[in-house]
């Protein structure tokens, strides 16, 4: 952690958050909690072979949480001087006083914080010289433009590395923290054909440079997902199966995440309400939180209040295991964290065994939504509307381009309606899911 891509080491972090812990006690919090951060970056983009922007960043930051009781304060700052650090608890404490008791509020148990701290390998820097960077972008949007003469303009191609730090650290006396790296290769490109014009793009993010795609492997993704939109038409309005790609059915994960959080729950604001035991998927549905992946997205052994993660099945066929809760929103809910402040751990969700093509062959005629547009999705009924484009499918085969369509249904259904799950799974976030098959939607598009 005292790689000189920082500018501070391990244990001065850990000795600037023993200080914010202690100024706290002696301005009488009851308790304190404190997250300080430190981020490095490089950002390159070309464009029609030009650079176009250079980027750097460095980032620092401290938060702070002090509690009186059950009366709460926050307050943060960038500087990282022990003025500052006092300035910031003062404005916490002061915060604090004049907030109403919120008999939820505090930190996590001692009992549930994590004693164990083992190497998930999330921190691999690329020292990448900025000539190397604009090299490695000029390839990848080269390739893209190189796949078919339609293709017309670029929006450009984009190598990004950046690297981060923290420490968490309480008044119970937990401190921890690790450093962790992301980087990634993107290119968008435009094609067109007559009036037909279509834009698309292709990225590639890991935490380590060697699990990245291709630069050229990247263009080309790009440059052929741009071509075959050309000449996109609508359909006819109808119920029909519906094909989510690897890139959008992980959204499909993502409202269910939202579904099951604390927050929502203690709201009554979720479509899974009380859902707890009960079938929410159809049966061929395995999903599981893995938050000790190597190298993964999700990846950590304490959440980000210091409480363990585990490994866990979430939906196990079709059955909703557990909900994902921080200790505040489980104390409203009169249950026990599960160690999700801060989010989900790597959710995975298991292939039914087919191929991208084999879905395609089990949906024989329907839509295959390759993007979606739009936030038509409500979170406590489930109502599921959004703008979409993609492709018409016949006999397992792609017929033609589709676009200015609209699929509806209710989240309730679809995940109940989901009959197949493909084994082309994106790696390239904390979702790792395949192509989700679901059996039938509405699709809005011209008339009969």
């Amino acid at each position: 952690m005292s790689d000189t891509t920082f500018s501070y080491t391990r244990s001065t972090l850990e000795s600037l958050a023993a200080q914010v812990l202690e100024l706290a006690r002696k301005q009488g919090a009851t308790a304190c909690e404190v997250d300080i951060s430190e981020g490095t970056g490089q950002s390159v983009s070309v464009r029609l072979g030009e650079v176009e922007t250079i980027e750097y960043n460095q980032d620092k930051g401290v938060d702070v949480t002090v509690y009186f009781g059950q009366k709460k304060g926050h307050a943060s700052t960038s500087d990282f001087a022990d003025a500052a650090l006092f300035d910031t608890v003062s404005a916490a404490v002061n915060i604090a006083r004049f907030t109403a008791e919120d008999d939820c509020a505090g930190l996590a148990e001692p009992f549930q914080l994590a004693t164990e701290f083992p190497d998930l390998s999330l921190y691999h820097p690329w020292s990448l010289p900025v000539a190397d960077a604009i090299e490695l972008a000029r390839e990848c949007e080269q390739a893209a433009r190189a796949v078919d003469s339609r293709i017309s303009n670029s929006e450009g191609a984009t190598v990004s590395t950046q690297q981060s730090q923290f420490i968490y650290a309480n008044s119970h006396g937990f401190v921890g923290g690790f450093p962790s790296s992301r980087h990634s290769l993107s290119a968008a490109v435009v094609a067109s054909e007559g009036e037909s014009m279509q834009r698309d793009y292709w990225y590639s993010a890991a935490r380590h440079r060697e699990d990245l795609e291709d630069a050229m492997q990247v263009g080309a993704r790009a440059g052929e997902r741009t071509v075959r939109r050309l000449n996109a038409r609508r359909i006819t309005t109808g119920q029909y199966p519906v094909l989510f790609e690897a890139p959008v059915a992980a959204s499909l994960i993502g409202h269910l995440v939202s579904a099951i959080s604390g927050g929502s729950l203690y709201r009554k604001s979720s479509f899974l309400l009380d859902s707890l035991g009960k079938q929410v998927f159809s049966p061929c549905v395995q999903i599981d939180e893995d938050p000790f992946l190597l190298r993964g997205f999700g990846s950590s052994p304490f959440d980000s209040e210091g409480v363990e993660t585990r490994a866990r099945h979430l939906v196990d066929d079709g059955v909703l295991k557990g909900y994902m809760l921080s200790s505040y929103s489980a104390r409203k809910l009169g249950m026990e964290t599960t160690g999700n402040a801060g989010g989900a751990h790597n959710l995975i969700v298991h292939s039914t065994g087919e191929s991208f093509d084999e879905l395609l062959g089990k949906m024989g005629a329907g839509l295959l939504v390759t993007e979606l547009l739009g936030h038509g999705v409500n979170t406590l009924t489930g109502d599921y509307s959004r703008g979409a484009a993609g492709f018409w499918v016949e006999n397992g085969v792609i017929v033609h381009a589709v676009e200015e369509i609209t699929i509806a249904g209710n989240l309730h259904d679809m995940f109940k309606q989901v009959v197949g799950i493909g084994d082309d799974v994106l790696v390239r976030g904390a979702k790792h899911v395949g192509s989700i098959l679901i059996e039938s939607m509405m699709v809005a598009g011209q008339g009969a």
